[in-house]
């Protein structure tokens, strides 16, 4: 099951009795747990309704014995398990005979990252409960749930806006509700948040440095380029999320000059490619300096880069640099 299929079950009042929310977005799984609290259990009733435990600390007979509580002055009792994927391998064991026969009054909600659907405990549980996946959203997904948020506190956002907003903070969800948060406060009483008011809310400096980066790289100035990657690198931007920036940039130029060589009219360029108009005038230009051969040995650099990072057998600063000198034609 993915997490809009259960949001949409508990929506339709379809409660199951055991969930496990897995995945790498943890801002979808506390979503979906603050969602089951509304639902099952009103706030004055929590004392009571509702324990937490954490998978590195507790014991599945503690965990067991919680869930099969009856419930006070309430139909529901809510449990939560945190990191339960740290749950040992005892603890699973005496987890799963209550698994068998689990209390139709309780809810108990697990929350770990990963899930080994080979073991025992996670085959008992896809039987009677809901293995459910919060993975992280693919970057065409974003603008949508960007939307979605605004929407949902009264506002409609440009898609340039939310655009902005996607190359600004990536695919974090927790920080990108944050975003759309304050832009919501920013815009006060009118109905749209646009790309200006985006840039005004956000940290000059990252703005700035962000798009100072693109735009050095589609330009091929690599004294700009140093520059504004010392910025971010310095603001505390994380090298992974710079690499994200960077690859973005360069699967756009790598669209367009696609679309530039088919000779597809400018006007059309934008719809074709996926990109704003906001945006386009600036990456048309930048696309015409790479050949379409420079851009895929390209990012067979980007892809070396990203396993560099994540292996950290090299400083990221100097992976990241030695790819912009690349990007830029200097090595």
């Amino acid at each position: 099951m993915k997490y809009q299929e259960l949001i949409h079950a508990l929506d339709k009042g379809d409660i199951r009795p055991l969930i496990y929310l897995h995945g790498d977005e943890p801002y979808l799984m506390e979503k979906a747990v603050r969602r089951l609290q509304d639902i099952l259990v009103p706030p004055d009733l929590r004392d009571f309704n509702m324990e937490v435990f954490y998978g590195n600390e507790s014991s599945g007979g503690h965990i067991a014995e919680a869930a099969a509580t009856l419930p006070m002055f309430a139909e529901w009792r809510l449990v939560l398990v945190k990191k339960a994927d740290a749950l040992p391998a005892a603890s699973l064991e005496d987890l799963a005979r209550y698994i068998e026969n689990p209390s139709p009054s309780t809810c108990l909600v697990f929350l770990g990252e990963k899930i080994d659907q080979r073991k025992k405990f996670f085959a008992e549980f896809k039987k009677r409960g809901e293995l459910v996946e919060c993975k992280r959203l693919y970057e065409n997904q974003l603008g949508a749930f960007i939307k979605a948020e605004a929407a949902a506190r009264g506002k409609r956002i440009e898609s340039a806006a939310a655009e902005m907003l996607v190359y600004l903070v990536g695919n974090n969800l927790q920080e990108l509700v944050s975003e759309v948060e304050k832009a919501v406060l920013y815009v006060g009483g009118r109905d749209t948040v646009t790309a200006p008011d985006i840039r005004e809310i956000a940290s000059d400096t990252r703005v700035n440095s962000v798009f100072e980066l693109a735009d050095s790289l589609g330009e091929k100035k690599i004294d700009r380029a140093l520059r504004s990657l010392d910025t971010l690198i310095e603001g505390g931007e994380a090298p992974l999320l710079v690499l994200a920036m960077i690859t973005r940039h360069y699967r756009q130029l790598w669209k367009v000059r696609e679309l530039l060589d088919r000779k597809v009219p400018t006007r059309d360029i934008g719809k074709a490619a996926g990109i704003n108009p906001y945006f386009l005038q600036g990456i048309i230009p930048q696309a015409r300096n790479y050949e379409p051969g420079e851009l895929r040995r390209l990012f067979e650099k980007i892809f070396q880069a990203d396993l560099a990072l994540k292996t950290g057998r090299v400083k990221p600063r100097i992976v990241l640099e030695r790819l912009l000198m690349d990007a830029c034609g200097k090595l």
